[in-house]
């Protein structure tokens, strides 16, 4: 996840390691996903 935040610094997954966290889904809904987020996941999905 350290790797993914150098790429994707928005998300802050050195925070909150990829987990639903409010902080994640409140970086989702404002920059949308990232090519790395899973677009199965329907939170994820709702959002592309």
């Amino acid at each position: 996840m350290q790797d993914y935040h150098q790429k994707y610094p928005l998300y802050g997954f050195n925070l909150h390691k990829g987990y639903g966290t409010e902080k994640h889904r409140k970086a989702l809904i404002e920059h949308g996903p990232s090519d790395i987020h899973r677009k199965s996941f329907e939170s994820v999905r709702v959002l592309s």
